[in-house]
């Protein structure tokens, strides 16, 4: 059985990747999608509860719900491909390197590591935007360059059991650099583990750019993000249920949709499942 007959079978990676397709189609669609302009105040209008005109209501300035989060995802999107575009390219590198080398190379690249996985990220995070502005390209950079570790250590792993193969040991008999074995020969074969923690990785920045919003350090208003109309629910919590209800699940279906995509890919690679 190849790859794609035992994703196929699996109907909760089916449903992830409905879910991660929806959010694609709605990001790229947000200009057709929005029934109103995002940042379109309505002082007559604030805090409406969901009607046929603002089928998720509106916030505390007016604008519709709806609108807001449909570029939101826009916003979650770049910020999960960025950072984690940014995690993986670290990751795979730091980890090819002290797969493949060994020795003191191999020490000093997984004792960093140990160092980096010593301080909770969430909080590093919190630290380092302390001393920045918050700002969308801040955040993408920051969880990239906080979120590389455990693309190392499976990267690595992968190096250390692929560079004693025999195709390896063929291209260093025909005289081939390590720059090309590293890159051409052994990396395209740990392209399996990388796609899973991509995935995975997604998720885990969209997360992070959400509790970062909601906390006023990630995105900031007036641009749209789930996060800061979580903010905006907050605030309002016992007389605008919908500001909270709604930027929430959609927080939650998009995370589950990536874990359960995530999930499949790995499952589906495994040797054990495919016959």
């Amino acid at each position: 059985m190849n790859f794609w007959e035992t994703f196929y079978k699996n109907k909760l990676a089916i449903t992830g990747s409905g879910i991660v397709l929806l959010l694609f189609i709605v990001s790229l669609l947000a200009p057709l999608l929005a029934p109103y302009d995002p940042g379109q105040i309505d002082l007559k209008n604030v805090l409406a509860s969901p009607s046929w005109n603002n089928l998720f209501g509106t916030d505390q300035l007016g604008r519709d719900v709806l609108s807001r989060m449909i570029w939101g995802a826009r916003i979650s999107l770049k910020v999960g491909f960025a950072a984690t575009g940014l995690a993986i390219i670290i990751g795979a590198i730091l980890g090819a390197t002290a797969g493949y080398y060994g020795g003191w190379v191999d020490a000093v690249i997984m004792r960093f590591v140990d160092i980096m996985l010593c301080f909770p990220t969430f909080f590093l995070i919190l630290a380092v935007i302390a001393f920045l502005e918050p700002s969308i390209w801040n955040i993408m950079i920051i969880i990239g360059l906080t979120g590389w570790m455990g693309v190392t250590r499976l990267v690595r792993a992968d190096f250390i059991t692929l560079r004693e193969r025999d195709f390896v040991k063929a291209a260093r008999t025909i005289g081939a650099s390590d720059l090309r074995i590293i890159f051409v020969h052994i990396l395209p074969n740990a392209m399996a583990s990388i796609l899973v923690a991509a995935t995975l990785g997604i998720a885990g920045a969209i997360l992070t750019e959400s509790a970062l919003s909601f906390l006023g350090i990630g995105v900031q208003p007036p641009t749209p993000s789930w996060g800061n109309i979580l903010t905006a629910g907050k605030d309002n919590i016992d007389i605008a249920w919908w500001l909270s209800l709604y930027p929430g699940l959609a927080i939650l279906i998009t995370v589950v949709g990536y874990n359960l995509l995530g999930e499949g890919i790995r499952d589906s690679l495994d040797p054990r499942l495919i016959k």
